[in-house]
């Protein structure tokens, strides 16, 4: 008797149409507007990309005592701005003529682009793999990340803990910013408070990465034996459930900062200053 659900037998088929999927003629049976996630997830992190690559090059406006743009941060190269008291470590010379920036974006961007959660965002929004749950991906076969370039996010781990270095930098960062112009201490202006929050949502990402959650109770057989590990990884646990909020948060304030010292920068207007 023939149940509607035979294989097909298209010949050159592909995606959910391969004779190994079940007959059903519609692509999905979902009846919500279930693209409106990957699509908003696409059009957000595309807006970052076009952002991020434009301040990234445009290797100006990034310094304005006592702020420094976390997209240039730790300066690396001799052609950065001369920052008194910040992160200026002039590990390359003289011969480096590009954008510093190009030398510490790779870290942030390696830790977000193999994250657990952006896998899952990029893989949706930009790849349709799968565009959404219950509804099939269009492609031939599924190859996971067993294979070059993907097999590349297994070393998210390796790039946590340079990403707790960049967070560490960026807290340096922060307290510079309670100087005034003068680099005089004791002073606090509305973008100590962007750094704040920012350097706050950072941490919370980073810390609530899986991997950080992995390291801080993996490969412990008894819990019991080891309260403060365990405690610590329920901390951890219960940031990694808000693991999401917190890769879009940081994404959003860490340009929300790096603006604002472009808006001072450029000479759009003076920091507010509360004391």
């Amino acid at each position: 008797m023939a149940t509607g659900t035979e294989p097909s037998s298209q010949a050159g088929a592909s995606g959910v149409h391969t004779a190994s999927r079940a007959a059903i003629p519609a692509r999905h049976l979902r009846t919500d507007r279930w693209w409106l996630a990957p699509a908003g997830t696409a059009a957000g992190l595309l807006a970052f990309i076009v952002y991020s690559t434009w301040r990234a090059f445009s290797n100006a406006d990034y310094y304005a005592a006592p702020y420094v743009s976390p997209f240039y941060s730790p300066c690396l190269a001799e052609n950065c701005h001369t920052m008194r008291g910040g992160p200026n470590w002039e590990i390359f010379g003289s011969w480096w003529g590009l954008s510093p920036s190009l030398l510490i974006l790779i870290f942030p961007l390696g830790f977000r682009l193999t994250c657990y959660y952006y896998r899952k965002a990029y893989y949706r929004g930009f790849w349709a793999s799968p565009p959404a749950c219950a509804v099939a991906e269009p492609h031939k076969k599924y190859t996971g990340e067993t294979r070059f370039p993907l097999i590349l996010q297994n070393i998210h781990r390796y790039f946590f803990y340079f990403a707790i270095l960049v967070a560490g930098v960026l807290t340096y960062d922060t307290a510079l910013t309670f100087r005034d112009e003068n680099y005089a201490w004791g002073h606090m202006g509305l973008g100590s408070l962007i750094f704040l929050v920012n350097i706050a949502l950072i941490w919370a990402y980073t810390i609530s990465c899986h991997s950080c959650r992995h390291i801080v109770g993996g490969r412990l057989r008894h819990f019991s034996k080891h309260p403060v590990r365990y405690r610590m990884w329920g901390w951890v646990g219960r940031l990694n459930e808000r693991h999401m909020l917190l890769a879009w948060s940081s994404l959003i304030s860490v340009a929300v900062a790096d603006f604002y010292v472009f808006l001072l920068a450029s000479g759009a207007f003076a920091d507010p200053r509360f004391f």
